[in-house]
């Protein structure tokens, strides 16, 4: 075992790093007599207990990446005087996502010279010598990776308190003399998220609607916090007595320090989310597009709630190998549908010292599956049936007591979502994904998985109708252009005089008329919502959308509508039965050509991945 010195990087900002130190403690309690040196970003460095480490070289990032920054000549000269401290290892605490940062660690090590470079191996970081399986942002806590990690040099890896360096803030009020009355509590609030993705930010009336309530049914002290480009400002605008605004008034330590003699904290997403719970102060932190698997704060489960809005797209950022989308969606739903009711109740749950409800998961797990699903290009698949979708759409209707959301996946889909963030994520967790291309049956057997048959929306619909007609369902038709969603349900009833229609509407996705278009939806009693707003804009409202749906089933259905209308013709029969119907379409809309060079570029992705996928495993082609 390497008895040091050891190079510690820490390059990410404030709430990392505190997420670093059960690591560094353990490191430290097992190698007591090992230099300890940390490179780490300088902003960040104040709040690291001075204990830890026993050597803070600052890394200076300014307004730059990390990667870009570390070409600047402060950094270089820190990167070359590396070489003078004979390390025995060098540990990386982080995922090594990004080619652009795999090559500066890379460099790091080269320059440090270390025998023994440790860090977590996705695959794409050759350079290491010893490595811990990374299996993906949200397999296991962050401080637990790196606890792991840590234990390849001798440490404990079981869980233990994160740590920050507290500065006495003389400025914040004694507490009260004694007296008989119990004394009010004190609620620090964070309105902010750090500047690396305010997409994470809850809304300002709402964070003041919480303390205006502490206030009254509490007598609670409120501390605002933060920087001035937090919205400390706005929340202090909104409430109706004088918070004590300490926003932009103290350093990091001194952060800590009144945080940890306050009772509770509540904050979404960020380092001072992660320094409350450090501090050991109970933490009500509020997650949207961010992982909270991930990052949630490192604390027993009495001292922590951790509310989401349940958003079937949630979370969009740092989920498996990827980033994702660091700044989420433009309508960031998942945070507008965390109201302040349920945060208050946590909240004053916390404050009696009683332990948090779990929120319910957003999807109840899907029963077995009679059908297999497999993995085509990275997306899944599910091998079925016409005649097995329109059962399963029964078991639904009768017994499920959770929206399913549906997709409808071909080829472009496929590669939209494979540059697409958001619904790559939306596929992965829909809780079926019909094969709707003859491309997926080609892919299918290249991959050594046959799928039985195409399943298209164009004919799932109409089959949809009957069964409903037959079964008693209702259907909400959403979407297609002015008036095609009221002709379509009107051709398909005329057809099946028994059809429900519940309701029709065109509309868009724009997040301004999400909520008209809910409350119609949520009157109209439909058992089924089929929308028609294109792919992928269709199966992202649905996703954002699907805790307040009250049907049983929710799905994109793109042109389906237009067909059925008669406003676009489908191709004859007998090119639907050879798959041409997108020669037929392409024909008819030669401006669907640009679209058609997708496909070249799934033809590649299968290809590639029937190289590096043996036929006969299918264990590698299946989702679980």
């Amino acid at each position: 075992m390497a008895s040091g010195p050891f190079l510690l990087v820490q390059l990410a900002d404030i709430g990392d790093l505190v997420l670093t130190t059960p690591a560094l403690a353990a490191l430290r309690a097992a190698q007591p007599q090992a230099q300890l040196d940390l490179l780490a970003s300088r902003h960040a460095l104040p709040i690291l207990p001075p204990d830890l480490v026993d050597r803070r070289i600052p890394f200076d990032k300014g307004a730059h990446s990390a990667s870009r920054a570390l070409f600047s000549a402060g950094n270089l000269r820190r990167l070359l005087a590396l070489r003078h401290g004979n390390y025995a290892a060098v540990v990386f605490f982080h995922h090594f996502t990004l080619r652009a940062g795999t090559l500066k660690f890379r460099l790091i090590a080269r320059a440090a010279g270390a025998a023994r470079i440790i860090g977590l191996q996705n695959g794409q970081a050759g350079f290491l010598s010893d490595s811990i399986p990374d299996a993906g942002f949200g397999d296991r806590h962050e401080a637990q990776y790196w606890l792991d990690l840590v234990s390849l040099l001798g440490a404990e890896n079981h869980p233990r308190p994160a740590a920050v360096h507290r500065e006495h803030f003389a400025a914040l009020p004694a507490a009260p003399a004694q007296s008989s009355q119990p004394r009010p509590p004190t609620v620090v609030i964070h309105a902010g998220s750090g500047g690396y993705s305010p997409a994470r930010r809850w809304a300002p009336a709402r964070f003041a609607a919480v303390a205006q309530q502490l206030k009254a049914q509490h007598a609670a002290q409120i501390i605002l916090v933060g920087t001035a480009a937090d919205d400390s400002a706005q929340v202090a605008r909104q409430i109706d007595f004088a918070a004590l605004d300490l926003t932009g008034k103290t350093s990091l330590p001194q952060l800590a320090d009144v945080i940890a003699r306050a009772d509770l904290f509540i904050g979404a997403d960020s380092g001072v989310m992660h320094i409350a719970a450090a501090s050991g102060t109970p933490v009500l932190s509020l997650f949207g597009p961010s992982n909270s698997r991930a990052w949630q704060p490192w604390l027993p489960a009495e001292r922590r709630a951790v509310l989401n809005s349940g958003v079937a797209c949630s979370p969009c950022s740092y989920i498996g190998g990827g980033i994702g989308a660091r700044e989420g969606c433009a309508a960031r739903t998942c945070m507008k549908l965390l109201h302040p009711q349920p945060v208050l109740a946590a909240a004053q749950r916390l404050l009696a010292g009683q332990p948090p409800k779990s929120p319910a998961p957003a999807q109840q797990p899907a029963a077995p599956r009679p059908f297999a699903r497999i993995n085509i290009a990275g997306i899944p698949v599910d091998a079925i049936t016409y005649e097995q979708w329109m059962r399963q759409i029964g078991e639904w209707v009768r017994h499920s007591d959770q929206p399913q959301h549906v997709c409808t996946v071909n080829p472009e889909f496929i590669i939209i979502a494979r540059q697409d963030p958001i619904f790559r994520s939306i596929l992965n967790r829909a809780a079926l994904c019909v094969p709707d291309g003859i491309g997926l049956l080609w892919a299918s057997r290249q991959l050594g998985s046959p799928l039985p048959e195409r399943v298209t929306g164009s004919d799932g619909v109409p089959l949809i109708a009957r069964r409903a007609a037959a079964a008693g369902w209702s259907i909400f038709f959403l979407g297609a252009a002015e008036g095609i969603a009221k002709k379509a349900a009107a051709i398909l009833q005329q057809q099946h005089p028994q059809l429900k229609v519940a309701g029709t509407y065109s509309g868009s996705p724009a997040e301004a008329e999400e909520d008209h278009i809910i409350a119609q939806i949520q009157a109209s009693s439909a058992d089924i919502l089929f929308v028609a707003y294109g792919a992928p804009q269709q199966d992202k409202w649905i996703a954002r959308n699907l805790p307040r749906l009250p049907v049983k089933m929710a799905m994109g259905v793109g042109g389906s509508l237009d067909f059925i209308a008669g406003s676009v013709p489908r191709a004859p029969l007998w090119m639907r039965r050879r798959g041409l119907e997108w020669l037929y379409r392409l024909l008819r809309q030669p401006w669907r050509l640009r679209r058609m060079l997708r496909l070249p570029r799934f033809v590649t992705a299968v290809l590639r991945q029937r190289t590096q996928t043996h036929p006969a495993d299918s264990s590698a082609l299946r989702y679980d």
